[in-house]
């Protein structure tokens, strides 16, 4: 008999961790769609590398996603895994933070996963199977002086994932979440040098991750093989952040 083709959708996946994870599941055999949002030149240079569909909407708005995953679905069929990626940061110390930092950061770091995942989790249940993986951060359980916005979104993220989970374990969908250290991307090179050398010397490993190594966390956690795991957030931080 033959396996039926998974289909997945990577949230923010034309550059960064959600590039690497969108490849890493091309490599698994699965058929992966991307979004961005203002990110054009980037998208088509991606979409022509890999041959990926490349959707463009923004996740913080709740209709542009149900007319995304809508289109989505219809280009590659209903979707059996979604990748939670898609993030910004606007860093600054909290005292002085504007209103505007704080919700824009809110509203696409954690309101996208409501935006987003609601979408989807109709199908999944009927279907009888899903993996939804979810990004977080270290700064959610380390926290992070200047991203207080940021650490409360991704510590929301990782309580999404726990909830969700329970609410969807005996439907054969699993919920999890990745939370990476430092790595190798756009976001993470903007950090100045002098910053940048005095988190390396609190990384064990004492260097940035390769997105790959996020990538194929996420490929994993989307596998059937990880169909005994729910609920957890999985740490990929060279050590950073133990226990």
């Amino acid at each position: 008999m033959t396996k039926t083709r998974r289909t997945a959708l990577v949230t923010g996946g034309v550059q960064g961790l959600g590039a690497a994870a969108a490849r890493a599941l091309d490599d698994a055999g699965v058929r992966v769609a991307v979004t961005h949002l203002g990110q054009s030149g980037r998208a088509r240079e991606f979409g022509d590398e890999t041959g990926m569909p490349v959707f463009e909407w923004d996740v913080s708005d709740h209709d542009a996603c149900i007319r995304g995953i809508a289109e989505t679905e219809e280009a590659i069929g209903p979707l059996d895994i979604l990748v939670n990626n898609a993030g910004v940061n606007r860093d600054g110390m909290f005292h002085k933070m504007p209103h505007d930092h704080w919700e824009a950061v809110l509203k696409v770091d954690l309101g996208s996963m409501f935006n987003v995942t609601r979408q989807v989790i109709g199908g999944m249940r009927e279907r009888g199977f899903g993996r939804i993986i979810n990004i977080s951060s270290v700064n959610a359980a380390r926290g992070q002086a200047g991203q207080t916005n940021y650490c409360a979104a991704k510590a929301g993220v990782e309580g999404f994932t726990r909830a969700l989970a329970r609410e969807s374990a005996d439907k054969g969908i699993t919920v999890n979440a990745v939370a990476p250290g430092y790595a190798d991307t756009p976001m993470v090179e903007a950090v100045p040098d002098k910053i940048m050398e005095g988190i390396l010397q609190q990384v064990p490993v004492s260097r940035l991750a390769e997105p790959m190594e996020i990538g194929r966390c996420v490929r994993f956690l989307a596998s059937d093989d990880a169909g005994f795991i729910t609920g957890v957030t999985l740490p990929v931080n060279g050590g950073l952040k133990m226990g």
